[in-house]
């Protein structure tokens, strides 16, 4: 895990290194600046000539000041290879989702990735910050400090003996106990974090059903379970202080006590003034020291979770890739089904499509009908592999999809969901999505086909007009008429219509399927539509149920012989012929 992460690191290594000998640096002077006190103390206390106790008094303060230097440096250095190793841990595991088919994407709820590449990530910077400085520092704090005691103090320096595995074993214990309660919030901030994610984008929807109240309780009480873990933690966490004061004061009235005694009784000859001080400095550095390494234990414990679910998401291997010598060519936009079955994972109870047999050749228009779950949707996102078959072959332009650049393939598919998405930016950013090197003209022709030019054109700024995040601004058939535009400058091979025109009303529908004919005749056109009227005028109508194709045929043929088609014509005409 720690070799998957520090992948990430790059181009910080230097200043990773740099941060740890400034470290290291630090705490050497830092143990030097007791010892200096030391002797100067015993220079006064001796009668010794100023410039004596001049020499050690700037030796001391040289070594405040390079250690201060030190410190500072330390400081920049691991503030910019924390920084910079978040940074592109954001960006790989950014790359890396980008590269998710739909199936790996299906593994990871979407605030659970948001929560990842926010909070953990975050979590992982403070700890990495910590590790190359306090989890440096603090051993070798403890060693060199422990060394020094013993080389200054002599016998006193056998309080440590009692004082240290007391406070190890103390703060090991409560480390012990806080992990749990920090294990446990990680989940609970992608429940969290769910519970924002769904209120934003459903707000119309909340205020519409008045449900503010119940929306905030929820959030409230994903919040109150947070609190409550994380409050549970520090209150164990917090038993550090008391335990370190009673060390510390237990030090330093051993030393004062017993140091006071050997002073006395030895005249100075065993211990002297001096010693004690530096005793009590290097006994204030030591308990700090292990009071750090608790807390980086603590720390590093939360982070660990942290890098898990990071390490998760690079790991996860997309399960569409491109193949050795991979086909850079869609020749035409013909679409055979051979034998085709699906099932969203080897864990599901079934197929979610079976023994699906078709052929359209290129330049059709296919409409698809059937009810709520027929798997309509699943059977295009076949074509231009979002997701990969279980069994049997989808073919385009006479070539499996699977031999294709995945690339290349997509290119020549343009897929219109019914929830299709619009970003942040002008209408023409919006639409150059399709064709980032499409001129004005053919962005105002294929707002003409897709019947947007018109109310596009009475916008204030027209094509420069800024669309807010999630398309805010523009009504639902508004934007499905964007988001057609958007699919129709790729200049695809294949246009799928996955019941995208289900928010413009019946003669601006009828218009856009006639600008189909007129403008793009020779691309494959599957239109998805729960309206009789889109569909009855295609080439070939595919009548699905279940997961499987019941009947394949045009308008007339279909009337005549499958009862479903029939049904649901009847049902929308009540007899007579639908307005188109």
């Amino acid at each position: 895990m720690m070799f998957k992460l520090s992948n990430s690191l790059r181009q910080y290594k230097k200043e990773t290194f740099l941060t740890l000998l400034c470290i290291i640096g630090e705490v050497i002077l830092e143990v030097l600046i007791p010892y200096y006190t030391a002797e100067m103390v015993n220079q006064i206390q001796a009668g010794a000539a100023l410039s004596d106790t001049i020499k050690s008094g700037g030796l001391m303060a040289l070594a405040a000041i390079l250690s201060l230097a030190c410190g500072a440096l330390a400081g920049s250095f691991a503030a910019k290879a924390s920084a910079g190793f978040a940074g592109n841990l954001r960006s790989d595991m950014f790359s890396r989702i980008q590269k998710f088919s739909f199936s790996n994407i299906d593994k990871f709820s979407t605030s659970s990735l948001v929560t990842r590449m926010t909070t953990d990530i975050t979590n992982v910077q403070n700890s990495y910050m910590m590790i190359i400085r306090t989890a440096v520092r603090s051993p070798f704090m403890l060693i060199f400090a422990i060394v020094m005691a013993f080389i200054m103090g002599g016998q006193l320096a056998l309080t440590f003996v009692i004082v240290v595995p007391l406070l190890g074993v103390g703060l090991y214990v409560i480390s012990r106990f806080a992990m749990p309660a920090f294990r446990a919030v990680f989940k609970k901030y992608d429940k969290m974090n769910e519970s924002v994610e769904e209120n934003i984008r459903g707000m119309r929807v909340v205020k519409g059903f008045a449900r503010e109240e119940y929306e905030s309780k929820k959030f409230f009480n994903a919040s109150e379970d947070i609190k409550k873990d994380f409050t549970k933690a520090e209150r164990i966490v917090g038993l550090n202080g008391p335990l370190m004061e009673l060390c510390f004061f237990f030090n330093t009235v051993f030393i004062l006590y017993v140091g006071s005694k050997l002073v006395i009784t030895s005249q100075g000859q065993t211990i002297n003034v001096g010693q004690i001080s530096a005793m009590l400095t290097y006994g204030a550095q030591v308990l700090m020291s292990l009071m750090m390494i608790s807390m980086i234990y603590v720390m590093l414990t939360m982070s660990i979770e942290s890098m898990k679910r990071i390490v998760e998401v690079l790991e996860e291997e997309p399960s569409i890739h491109n193949p050795a010598n991979p086909v850079m060519e869609v020749k035409d936009g013909s679409i055979d089904f051979q034998d085709v079955a699906f099932r969203y994972s080897a864990k599901a109870a079934r197929d979610a499509l079976f023994d699906i047999d078709l052929h359209i050749d290129s330049g059709m228009t296919v409409g698809i009908l059937g009810g709520t779950g027929s798997s309509k949707t699943t059977l295009i996102q076949l074509i231009p592999r979002l997701y990969d078959v279980t069994d049997g072959v989808v073919k385009v332009g006479g070539v499996p999809v699977q031999d294709y650049d995945v690339k290349t393939l997509r290119d020549a598919v343009s897929v219109v969901l019914q929830k299709n998405e619009l970003f942040s930016g002008t209408i023409k950013e919006n639409l150059r999505w399709g064709n980032e090197n499409a001129t004005d003209e053919e962005i105002k022709q294929a707002c003409v086909i897709a019947q947007a030019d018109e109310f596009v054109s009475q916008m204030p700024d027209g094509y420069d007009t800024y669309i807010e995040q999630g398309g805010t601004n523009v009504s639902g058939g508004q934007k499905q008429r964007l988001c057609i535009a958007r699919a129709l400058l790729k200049k695809p091979k294949i246009l799928i219509l996955d019941d995208s025109t289900s928010a413009v009303d019946m003669k601006t529908d009828a218009y856009i399927r006639r600008g189909f004919y007129e403008y793009i005749p020779e691309t494959t056109k599957i239109i998805i539509a729960q309206r009789v009227a889109s569909v009855m005028e295609c080439d070939m109508i595919v009548i699905m149920d279940g997961g499987h194709i019941v009947d394949t045929g045009n308008h007339e043929e279909l009337l005549s012989r499958c009862d479903i088609y029939r049904e649901i014509y009847e049902e929308q005409t009540k007899g007579g012929k639908p307005n188109v």
